[in-house]
């Protein structure tokens, strides 16, 4: 897998870029704030963040080869 295509994805759709990193980032922090507040911060977390991963995998998967 060429990382190059990836990084030109993002720079070609910077809502795209935003979007991924900010799932990634709310599934991170809602991850860090789970000693805080107990609940389904650990599930909601995981479920961003692997939204966020998702959306990182993306841009390697599909275009041009």
């Amino acid at each position: 897998m060429d990382m190059k295509r990836s990084y030109q994805y993002f720079a070609k759709h910077p809502h795209f870029n935003a979007i991924a990193h900010t799932l990634a980032g709310i599934g991170i922090g809602m991850l860090l704030v789970y000693p805080i507040f107990e609940g389904h911060t650990v599930r909601y977390g995981l479920i961003f963040l692997s939204l966020g991963l998702a959306l990182h995998a993306y841009p390697l998967f599909i275009g041009k080869k």
